[in-house]
């Protein structure tokens, strides 16, 4: 049985997260104490809850304390199975972080996959906007064999939620090893701004508009699509997410939501802010896919490689996780004013 002290690292989510996930990958039981034991309100919160036994489906797990603001947890996987599943979080608790739970899970499904999740955040506060799993993350995935794809249905915002998505899998043959190394030429920069009932008041427009301006002042012309959506009359809210591709393959990405007292211009604003971090130092993964793509470096056969901004906590504890729940090890050297995370072969 894995035993795992939440209280570790970052103390937070992505510890149960990704352990869960590791759990039901290996298919060995897991026990997790001190569960977001750094966060101001530790235990399990309605997303977090809803991932464990979103994963439980998949893998017919036994589950022990999987209750909101539970601090500890057993989880026993059995096989994991294909298919379609259904899951809602009922708050305004974040989508993505519960596909994240699920998707390193879903290399090793044999059959197509299909999960939709209704009643839920797309797009909240620390955490990635649903749109930059699609454009950033997933397109990575993609090019190491990993072809997964996201359907926004309902965009949902703090406080109500009420955001819907399906994500579906296809069988994943193998992972190849990424060696991300050279960052390459800017060939383009583009983004989606959304806004939800917004649409006479121009956010989306604005947003994208602002994101423009600034990322024009560097040097580059972006193509940002605006989206006025009108799926969720419950829950006014708006997003942008920005990324660069080079001609090396390279995916930089960056986001930012609309909050009350914010205005548009400083979402967009915010978003190539960010963005222009990134593209300024010149790495081959944006600091927050750095730490997203441990789970998956760690599934591949052989020697992975990519460069990264910053050494964040989230990528520090994955890492040690990681290395915690399989026989991966990695290596993380600092050079040219760089990370080189390496997952040894």
């Amino acid at each position: 049985m894995f035993e795992i002290d939440g209280s570790q690292k970052s103390g937070s989510g992505t510890i149960l997260r990704l352990s869960v996930a590791f759990a039901a990958i290996s298919g060995q039981a897991l026990h997790i104490c001190n569960i977001r034991h750094n966060r101001p309100q530790a235990g399990l919160k309605p997303q977090h809850l809803e991932a464990v036994l979103t994963a439980a489906k998949l893998c017919d797990a036994r589950v022990q304390g999987a209750t909101p603001g539970s601090r500890e947890l057993w989880f026993t996987p059995n096989k994991v199975r294909g298919g379609s599943y259904e899951t809602e979080i009922g708050t305004a608790g974040n989508i993505p972080m519960l596909l994240l739970t699920i998707l390193p899970i879903c290399v090793i499904v044999k059959e197509d996959f299909c999960l939709h999740v209704s009643k839920g955040g797309t797009d909240t506060r620390n955490a990635p906007t649903v749109n930059y799993l699609r454009f950033v993350l997933l397109p990575v995935l993609k090019r190491i064999g990993f072809d997964a794809s996201v359907t926004v249905h309902k965009y949902g915002y703090y406080p109500k939620g009420m955001g819907e998505v399906t994500m579906t899998v296809k069988p994943c043959r193998k992972l190849t090893p990424f060696r991300l190394e050279e960052f390459g030429t800017v060939k383009s920069v583009k983004g989606v701004s959304v806004c939800t009932y917004l649409a006479r008041r121009k956010v989306a427009r604005r947003q994208a508009d602002s994101a423009n301006e600034y990322l024009a002042e560097k040097g580059y012309a972006a193509d940002i699509q605006v989206v006025n959506d009108t799926s969720n009359p419950l829950q006014k809210g708006s997003s942008i997410a920005l990324w660069a591709e080079t001609e090396m393959g390279v995916v930089l990405g960056a986001d930012a939501i609309g909050e009350l007292g914010k205005p548009s211009e400083a979402v967009g604003r915010e978003a190539a802010e960010k963005l222009c971090s990134e593209l300024y130092a010149k790495p081959t993964v944006d600091t927050h896919l750095s730490d997203m793509l441990i789970p998956y470096a760690t599934l591949t056969e052989g020697s992975s490689v990519f460069l990264a901004r910053r050494l964040s906590e989230h990528l520090e504890t994955n890492i040690w996780l990681a290395e915690k729940m399989s026989d991966a090890r990695f290596k993380v050297e600092k050079t040219n004013g760089l990370f080189r995370v390496k997952k040894l072969g």
